[in-house]
């Protein structure tokens, strides 16, 4: 635990930072199992917006566990810190006034709600949007082979197969991508932020 500090607030203050850099900044969580298309959509979605002149960036689950996870596993205490840590850094960078756009499994209920409560608190829009795909979809899919190697055993804690995956309720966005292709996934959530003033 972290003793002897005190928070040192800034001079700029929220709105003048949203008014000099021309939006507001908003965190998008896209949640799912594997392969149900949360890291392609969040990709386009990027895109897309950064080519609509946007201050826009993409926080992927596999790319943070390359560095600033890579101390963490797969068991439940794991993703619960490994939930934690993005909740956070997803606050900063959009406190920073940037559109940031998370694509992390984030199996567990509870962690997804702590991360709406920290934004809540923080008066920042959290927008949770459930990548919705049948199991017997993503496991045809299964493009890292990673649903036949915890069918065999081989990989533990598995969501979906041997570990849970808790669906979002009341998602704000609910796609279902076996239905709907990358295009209309990004058109969806893009009208969505178009509604909200967003962008």
């Amino acid at each position: 635990m972290s003793t002897n500090i005190t928070f040192h607030a800034g001079s700029v203050s929220a709105e003048e930072r949203i008014g000099l850099i021309g939006q507001r900044g908003v965190t998008i969580w896209l949640t799912g199992l594997s392969a149900s298309g949360k890291s392609t959509i969040a990709c386009a979605l990027e895109q897309h917006l950064l080519h609509s002149r946007k201050f826009v960036y993409r926080l992927d689950g596999d790319n943070i566990r390359f560095g600033l996870n890579k101390d963490l596993g797969f068991d439940e205490k794991s993703r619960n810190e490994n939930i934690r840590r993005i909740s956070e850094v997803s606050k900063l960078f959009t406190d920073s006034s940037c559109i940031t756009i998370t694509a992390f499994i984030s199996p567990y209920r509870m962690d997804r709600d702590l991360a709406r409560d920290l934004h809540q608190k923080s008066s920042l829009p959290f927008i949770e949007v459930f990548v919705d795909a049948p199991l017997s979809v993503v496991e045809e899919r299964d493009p890292k082979g990673l649903y036949k190697k915890a069918r065999a055993g081989e990989i533990k804690d598995f969501t979906g197969i041997s570990a849970p995956y808790e669906a979002p309720e009341n998602p704000e966005i609910h796609i279902k991508t076996d239905e709907t292709d990358v295009e209309g996934s990004v058109r969806i959530i893009t009208e969505y932020l178009e509604k909200k003033g967003y962008i």
